[in-house]
């Protein structure tokens, strides 16, 4: 079985702002309240190690490889959950340019295996909220250096 979280939203920041935000992995205990700790980089091939906090449910540790990079347009990784079947993850990050000088974010996440079904609904109601709660602070923190002045 197969199942896709998806969320969306509109950054008053263009594309590179919002990338410059998203792939310093470094920098996510800062501002995330989904990863609230990240470390490896946005690098094709590279282990990240991600310590997520779902808004119900407890914190986990993941440790995917980025598996796409397209700056300024896509950040890709994969994971399982033990052997390969039981339940792989494909996490990504679109940035489309949208009016204004902005961007759409697309963040989705596609869970596939054998433990799907029994995780159905608690990935609706825990990750998917944290899905959104994360595009919020990105778009907070990506914005918020476009309307500030720089020296």
């Amino acid at each position: 079985m197969t199942k896709t979280l998806k969320t969306e939203i509109d950054i008053a920041a263009p594309p590179e702002r919002v990338w410059e935000v998203l792939s310093d992995l470094d920098a996510y205990g800062e501002w995330n309240p989904f990863i609230v700790e990240a470390t490896g980089s946005a690098t094709i091939g590279d282990r990240l190690t991600l310590r997520m906090q779902p808004t119900s449910g407890r914190e986990r540790t993941l440790r995917p490889t980025v598996t796409d990079v397209r700056p300024d347009e896509l950040l890709q990784w994969e994971g399982h959950l033990g052997v390969r079947g039981i339940m792989d993850v494909t996490h990504t990050f679109r940035l489309k340019p949208a009016p204004g000088e902005g961007t759409r974010l697309v963040q989705a996440e596609d869970f596939r295996g054998l433990l799907v079904p029994l995780v159905a609904r608690t990935l609706e109601r825990g990750t998917l909220p944290a899905f959104e709660a994360m595009n919020e602070a990105l778009k907070r923190r990506a914005e918020e250096s476009v309307s500030s002045p720089r020296g």
